[in-house]
């Protein structure tokens, strides 16, 4: 139920509270207290109602509430979030994230989430270590950056492997690429329906009128927002990327299937008279030309050789056995000066930072 609770100002900062009765005792004083609990479970909800009945009741709802998406509502001198951080389990895939739902006022943060977040245990170890804020505004301040520095990581690794991709698609290994490049374009789409309401609750919480967010906190949030605000721009010009991968696919096996059936009628075209010839050289009716003369069989196919020189000459004097070049360098390039125009950089957010 209560994974961990600790004492933030005054001499006990930085304090490990593990009697439940003086965790609640902590919470509803004056000096601010932070407990972490677990969502899914049915004592959390029994321990939220019967120690922080003074919350309003929407609020105590909304903590445990199964299904959340980023949020901010504020409520007299305090406000709830819904956050999200990434998933830190190995193999989880990146829009796999993590809800985190705050109160957090003068006196007291109460967090909750349903599975453990690195962004949080990060905070737990500074507190525990260093004892932390001493203000409920810059512990939130503090998860609010962590969550959103591991969220950059995550969006970096993403477009890093929408950059090797577009290397093997230019490398013409597309074929094998189909599946990769449609799991990537779903993720940015489920990433960039987390990251715009992220971004927009925090600028919320900037601009709310609350006296636990101090003046330092405000430029520390305005940071965090612009990181969110990098990163949004970041997955919308992957997104766009991907869209010109998934078209170059496409084209791709389709040009590989209109050479083979080009391949396929040319072959039919040479062989078609050939075919004509040996067919009607091969009836056995009186008359036939050549039948008594021994060299008539390989004057007959040294003809056929001509006729198929001759023909080969014809297509390519057509043109018909030229191949046009195809430009998708210069389609991804149009594409990423497209990106720099609106405002957009090409390269990963950790790096730029």
């Amino acid at each position: 139920m209560i994974h961990f609770a600790y004492s933030l100002g005054g001499r006990g900062a930085g304090r490990a509270l593990s009697d439940s009765a003086e965790i609640a005792a902590e919470l509803e004083a004056p000096t601010p207290a932070w407990v972490h609990l677990q969502a899914d479970d049915p004592e959390s909800d029994r321990w939220i109602d019967e120690n922080l009945d003074y919350l309003p009741e929407p609020v105590r709802d909304a903590l445990t509430l199964a299904e959340t998406r980023p949020r901010l509502a504020i409520h007299g001198d305090g406000v709830l979030m819904m956050l999200k951080g990434v998933n830190p389990a190995p193999g989880a895939e990146p829009e796999d994230m993590i809800s985190v739902r705050i109160w957090a006022d003068p006196g007291r943060v109460v967090t909750l989430s349903r599975r453990p977040l690195a962004a949080i245990e990060d905070l737990r170890a500074a507190v525990a270590v260093e004892g932390g804020p001493d203000d409920a505004g810059a512990l939130l301040c503090l998860l609010i950056e962590r969550l959103s520095a591991r969220i950059a990581v995550s969006v970096t690794e993403m477009d890093d492997h929408g950059d090797a991709c577009e290397e093997e698609v230019l490398q013409g290994n597309a074929e094998a690429l189909t599946s990769e490049v449609g799991d990537l374009r779903a993720a940015t789409v489920d990433v960039r329906r987390v990251l715009i309401p992220q971004r927009d609750a925090v600028a919320a919480l900037k601009r709310a009128a609350l006296p636990m967010i101090a003046e330092e906190d405000r430029l520390r949030l305005d940071e965090a927002e612009d990181v969110l605000r990098r990163l949004v721009e970041e997955i919308e010009a992957l997104r766009d990327r991907l869209v010109v991968l998934t078209d170059e696919i496409a084209s791709q096996r389709s040009d590989r299937l209109n050479r083979n059936l080009y391949i396929l009628s040319v072959v039919s075209v040479i062989f078609l008279p050939l075919g004509f010839l040996t067919g009607l050289m091969g009836i056995n009716v009186a008359g036939m030309p050549g039948a008594t003369w021994p060299p008539a069989f390989w004057t007959f196919c040294a003809m056929l050789a001509v006729i198929v020189v001759l023909q080969v000459w014809v297509l390519w004097w057509m043109r018909i056995l030229r191949f046009p070049s195809r430009g998708l360098r210069s389609r991804l390039f149009r594409q990423k000066g497209e990106n720099a125009g609106r405002g957009i950089q090409s390269e990963p957010v950790a790096r730029r930072q």
